[in-house]
């Protein structure tokens, strides 16, 4: 990719500074907004995959760099959760390749189903930590990530948030692509291998490491000071600068690139030379605690900012510490599933049956609205099988009995097979059903693939897993096959029988999302025109 100045959204600004880092491979799950990484990364010509789920996709990362190679994994915020287990011990055991991962934070709840900051991964994980401010940043950011990690044996959390994902700008495309690596694997179990003896040692190294980087902070470019009035002062990270900057042209700024570990003496040095200083930050208190920690004094949003997305608006409020409340914002058109969609006549059923319904993550969510109201509960990905195995262990008999999990086929392949097992292994005495909803693909965050799909990220063609075949491996009494849109009735007697049964059932309701035809179709119609 030849240098220039192009416009580009900060996640395909990502993508190109991983090219140009030469990545060895981009792996991730699927997730607003997070999404559109890895597919720009492959259509430019790096290498990358969609894994089953985000874990799976840190640890192939994980291997890409003990491999010697360069991995950028790719997630939104809850996805982190699922890779926290690998996340935390990989700080221990440092990297060969540099590693990124991308956190694309949601702050407002756009598309999620909480809000969580993700910057507190960082602390607790002992990571460095960098936040652009635009997509320039998003570039350059991610091309100095794989340099630090390298040279600091660390990996790096490149924390995004939705505005930064999502808006565009000019980016000044300005590295050439570093050469391919050869990669010759060199035999480490001390640094690689995490029993207690070696963990102790690297523990004690990852300390020394996050002083090396405290030092690192205090002499970087990273921070960027813009002088202007002596009375005010703010500190602020991401995209909260852009806004600080239309909200405030005139207040002095100290926008943090790097904001874990955090540069004290600069922080103190700014904070002296202001009057006031507040800190503007997205999401939890999380530098104005740190900050206050070290014995500076600045000033906190307060609680009514603890929620949702800043803007221009809400940034003056906290400027000049107007409390009253947001207005209330105009009731929008509610979501709703597509006219033609698979799922309407399962949950149609569902909800005709009376059935308790315990949901997960998709758009068949939006099952849980009116005209359906067929979805009980929804926690997280892969949460509907083992919430409604619970039920089914706690409620009476005439209850239990209308208990059925629902799942989609891209989340029980990233979180639902060990649900499977647990049914099949602790079986309630009035057994169980769950409902996959196969519309093969991942609609909600954009009609990615999957594994059960047969076709890769760049829609090459894949070995699909057979998920008839998996739960009967695993156990499953009855596995049924069903199009409910043209099998309705079909599909009703089935449930009833299996809710009536004692076994544990999978029923499949499979019927391609009618979007994603389309969109295949589409693409078929380019293919045949060259």
């Amino acid at each position: 990719m030849s240098p220039g100045k192009v416009i580009l959204s900060g996640d395909e600004a990502v993508a190109y500074g991983a090219y140009a880092a030469s990545v060895a491979l981009g792996s991730g799950y699927p997730g607003t907004p997070s999404t559109e990484i890895l597919e720009t990364l492959s259509r430019i010509g790096g290498r990358a995959e969609w894994s089953p789920n985000e874990k799976v996709a840190l640890e192939v990362g994980i291997g890409v760099s003990f491999a010697g190679g360069r991995s950028i994994v790719t997630m939104k915020h809850v996805g982190v959760n699922v890779a926290a287990d690998p996340l935390f011990t990989l700080a221990y055991t440092g990297v060969s390749g540099g590693l990124v991962l991308v956190s694309a934070d949601d702050p407002g709840l756009a598309s999620s189903q909480n809000e969580q900051d993700n910057r507190n991964y960082a602390k607790a994980a002992k990571l460095l930590m960098l936040e652009p401010s635009d997509s320039q940043e998003a570039y350059d950011f991610t091309v100095l990530a794989f340099e630090l990690s390298e040279k600091f044996d660390i990996p790096v959390l490149l924390r995004m948030t939705t505005r930064v994902c999502h808006s565009q700008g000019v980016v000044n495309l300005w590295k050439e692509k570093e050469a391919a690596r050869e990669f010759v694997y060199e035999k480490n179990i001390r640094k690689h291998v995490m029993v207690p003896a070696f963990a102790k040692g690297a523990h004690v190294k990852l300390e020394k490491i996050m002083k090396e980087l405290e030092a690192f902070a205090e002499t970087s470019a990273l921070e960027d000071v813009k002088k202007g009035s002596n009375e005010l002062g703010i500190i602020c990270s991401g995209v909260a600068y852009q806004h600080v900057c239309e909200a405030a042209p005139e207040a002095s700024v100290l926008k943090l690139g790097m904001t874990w570990p955090l540069p004290k003496k600069k922080i103190a040095a700014f904070a002296a030379s202001v009057k006031r200083c507040i800190v503007v930050e997205e999401g939890d208190r999380f530098l104005a605690d740190a900050i206050s920690s070290f014995g500076i004094r600045v000033e906190p949003k307060p609680d009514a900012l603890l929620f949702g997305e800043l803007d221009v608006t809400r940034v003056r409020k906290q400027i000049t510490e107007d409390e009253t409340p947001d207005p209330v914002p105009k009731a929008g058109r509610p979501p709703q599933l597509c006219p033609g969609c698979p799922h309407r006549k399962s949950f149609e059923t569902l909800r005709d049956l009376g059935c308790i319904v315990s949901g997960d993550i998709g758009c068949y969510t939006l099952g849980t609205l009116p005209p359906f109201s067929a979805m009980d509960m929804c926690v997280c990905m892969g949460a509907s099988i083992g919430v409604g195995l619970g039920l089914r262990h706690t409620l009476k008999e005439s209850d239990a009995r209308r208990v059925v999990s629902v799942i989609g086929d891209s989340t029980f392949l990233h979180s639902g097979l060990t649900g499977i097992v647990e049914m099949v292994y602790n079986r309630p005495a009035t057994g169980h059903l769950v409902v996959i909803l196969d519309n093969s693909t991942t609609a909600m965050t954009g009609l990615q693939e999957n594994p059960a799909t047969g076709r890769h990220l760049n829609l090459e063609p894949a070995y699909p897993v057979d998920l008839p075949g998996v739960c009967k491996a695993l156990g499953v009494d009855h596995v049924d096959t069903v199009d409910t849109t043209v099998e309705a009735d079909r599909f009703r007697e089935l449930v009833k029988e299996r809710l009536a049964s004692n076994g544990v059932n999978v029923i499949i309701a499979k019927r391609p999302c009618i979007l994603q035809v389309k969109k295949l179709a589409k693409l078929a119609k380019k293919e045949a025109a060259k």
